[in-house]
């Protein structure tokens, strides 16, 4: 006979914490209210297993039904989570008013930046006034070969590290070149010496991406500022986003 709930074991007990949190993930990465029989495929679960989670994360509202399909997506306890987090947490207060000067300033989409796992993610984003705006999901998981960002969340990291950290796959970009991986851990020393980081035309030929370190006291980058712009941006101005950016990432940096 299988366990109650109540007398459930520890395994598992865990596992259900784990099946939870891919139920989560699943929906985070698809961004798009889905069907818990697709979802269930999706993560290799039992379908009655992910119906029952689902249940008792909408009763939590932490999900909620969508449509007529049985689509299901977050709910508003989510975002009051969030919410809560971020007024909680006085670096990411900081940051929110250093992307709207930024942006504001230079009429250009500033970005705070951070890992996720083994991937870079966008947390927070602001557009600027410019005719010309290019934009990133906050979320999306995008490989760290990819950005100037990358290149600085990992100068902490040796090149034995980088090489067992950074998935082989995730050194091709969207264009099908890849990136030699000698050639990356250079532009990773490049980046730690410099304090700054530039990139062009790596994951949109139409891009460059300027970035510089959110440093704690232990002088690991744990986040970034950057600014996305045309990748056919004069010297001038990307010098002045630069240099912003750099004076901004260490005012906002652990330097106690």
């Amino acid at each position: 006979m299988a366990a109650s709930k109540k007398g459930a074991s520890p395994a598992e007990r865990q596992n259900g914490i784990d099946r939870t949190i891919d139920l989560l993930e699943a929906l985070l990465h698809l961004r798009a209210p889905s069907k818990l029989s697709d979802l269930a495929k999706q993560m290799g679960a039992p379908r009655s297993t992910v119906y029952a989670i689902a249940n008792r994360l909408i009763e939590a509202d932490l999900l909620e039904s969508v449509g007529e399909g049985g689509q299901v997506y977050f709910g508003k306890a989510v975002h009051l989570y969030g919410r809560a987090y971020a007024d909680a947490n006085p670096l990411h207060r900081r940051c929110r008013e250093a992307l709207d000067r930024l942006a504001t300033q230079h009429s250009a989409t500033a970005q705070l930046c951070a890992l996720r796992g083994r991937k870079y993610v966008v947390v927070d984003t602001r557009d600027g006034s410019g005719l010309f705006r290019i934009t990133t999901d906050v979320g999306i998981e995008v490989p760290l070969p990819w950005t100037a960002s990358g290149r600085l969340l990992l100068d902490h990291m040796s090149p034995a590290q980088i090489r067992n950290f950074v998935p082989k796959e995730d050194f091709r970009l969207p264009d099908g070149r890849v990136l030699d991986v000698d050639d990356f851990i250079k532009d990773v020393a490049r980046a730690r010496r410099d304090g700054k980081c530039v990139t062009t035309a790596l994951s949109d030929r139409f891009t460059s991406c300027l970035a510089a370190p959110i440093r704690d006291k232990k002088g690991v980058a744990v986040a970034t500022l950057c600014f996305v712009v045309p990748a056919d941006s004069v010297k001038e101005r990307r010098t002045a986003l630069l240099d912003d950016l750099v004076a901004t990432a260490t005012e906002l940096s652990d330097r106690s």
